[in-house]
C-alpha cells in the first residue's frame, strides 16, 4: 500500500466530522486507567479541524477517516521484540546549514514514538540507480519513489520495524505527479520523505534568520507523519493534528507537531508507552530546539493529565530514557 501526497487542484464537498462523530472516532474509554481516560478526552487543548480551503487535502481527497475501532481491526504493523528499532537512512547529502540536523530528528523520533531510533551512514543516490527527472514546473531534479522503496527493501534488516529513507532531494511517485512530500510501502514497512520543499531557497526566496529552526520543524512533523502512516495511521479527519493530511506547505505548516486524541490512543496501542514519560520527554525536546509553542502546549496537557506538581516532577526529572 502507497501513502502519496500529491499537489493537484480542485474541489469537492467535505462535511467536517462533529463532536459526537469525533468521540465515536475516539471511541470508549470507560474501561481505562483514569490518566488514560484524560490522555484520550477531547479537551480544549485540541481543536476541531475546519473545513477546507478549496485547495487544500479534504476538499479534494474527501477521506472517510479512520476511528481507533477501525485502526485495531486493520491488524497494523506493531512493534515487537525482534522488530523494533526505527532507522533512519539519509540519502545523498545533508549539509551543515542546509539541512535539518539528523541528531535532532534522530532525538525527536525517539522521543515521539518512544523506541530506538537509529541513523545510518548517507547513501549516495547515485549509488541507488534511481531514476531522475527535471520537474517542468521547477526545472529542479527529482528522484522517482519507487525506485528508492525498491532499494530500501533490499536494506532492510532483521531487527527493523521500519526503514525511512530521508533525503534533500524532491521526489515523484510517477511522471503524471508533480511532487510528492513522501511515500511508504507499508506492509513491506520502508518509506521515503523529502525535506526539500520546506527549504525557502527551494522557491528562490531567502532564508531568513529562523531558518534553520524553519527547516527542523517542518522536517520533524513530515518525519512523524510519514512515520504515522508505517503503524497503520490514516489521515485525521476530525481535529487539527499532525496526521491531517496536506497538499501544499501553507497547509503543511498550520498543522500542529502533536497529534490528536484518535492518533495517541493509536500509538499507544501499538506500542505501549507511558504516556505521561513521553510528554514529558516531548516537552524537553521542544525546549531544547525552541519550539516554544509546542513546548506550552505539552506542558499544559501534561499538567491536565496528572496534575501541576506531577507535570513538574516529570519534566524536570533527568532523562534515563536509555532509547535516547
Amino acid at each position: 500500500m502507497a501513502v502519496l501526497l500529491p499537489m493537484v487542484m480542485g474541489a469537492m464537498n467535505f462535511q467536517i466530522p462533529n463532536k459526537e462523530q469525533r468521540l465515536e472516532a475516539i471511541g470508549s474509554t470507560a474501561g481505562l486507567p483514569p490518566i488514560l481516560q484524560r490522555a484520550f478526552a477531547p479537551a480544549s487543548d485540541f481543536e476541531p479541524l475546519p473545513a477546507p480551503g478549496s485547495s487544500d487535502w479534504l476538499a479534494v481527497h474527501p477521506e472517510p477517516g479512520q476511528s481507533f475501532e477501525q485502526f485495531v481491526r486493520s491488524g497494523p504493523n506493531r512493534p515487537d521484540r525482534k522488530r523494533n528499532i526505527l532507522y533512519l537512512q539519509p540519502l545523498g547529502e545533508f549539509r551543515a546549514g542546509a539541512a535539518p540536523p539528523l541528531e535532532s530528528l534522530r532525538e525527536y523520533a525517539a522521543a515521539y514514538f518512544a523506541l530506538e531510533v537509529r541513523v545510518l551512514p548517507s547513501l549516495s543516490l547515485n549509488q541507488e540507480n534511481s531514476t531522475t527527472r527535471r520537474n517542468p514546473a521547477t526545472g529542479n531534479r527529482q528522484l522517482l519513489t519507487t525506485d528508492i522503496l525498491a532499494a530500501l527493501k533490499k536494506r532492510i534488516t532483521e531487527d527493523a520495524f521500519c526503514l525511512l529513507g530521508i533525503t534533500m532531494e524532491d521526489l515523484y511517485p510517477e511522471p503524471s505527479w508533480n511532487f510528492v512530500f513522501g511515500q511508504a510501502s507499508l506492509r513491506e514497512r520502508v518509506g521515503v520523505y523529502s525535506f526539500a520543499r520546506y527549504d525557502p531557497a527551494f522557491y528562490g526566496a531567502p532564508r531568513g534568520d529562523d531558518y534553520l529552526q524553519t527547516l527542523l520543524r517542518r522536517s520533524a512533523k513530515v518525519l512523524v507523519h510519514e512515520t504515522g502512516h508505517m503503524f497503520g495511521l490514516a489521515h485525521c479527519i476530525c481535529f487539527r493534528c499532525v496526521f491531517n493530511g496536506s497538499n501544499h506547505l501553507d497547509e503543511s505548516d498550520a498543522r500542529p507537531l502533536h497529534e490528536c486524541p484518535v492518533d495517541l490512543r493509536k500509538l499507544h496501542h501499538s506500542i505501549g508507552f507511558d504516556v505521561p514519560q513521553r510528554y514529558a520527554r516531548l516537552y524537553r525536546f521542544y525546549g531544547k530546539v525552541g519550539f516554544e509553542d509546542e513546548a506550552a502546549w505539552t506542558r499544559r496537557r501534561l499538567e491536565g493529565i496528572v496534575g501541576r506538581e506531577e507535570a513538574r516532577k516529570l519534566v524536570a526529572a533527568k532523562e534515563e530514557d536509555a532509547k535516547s
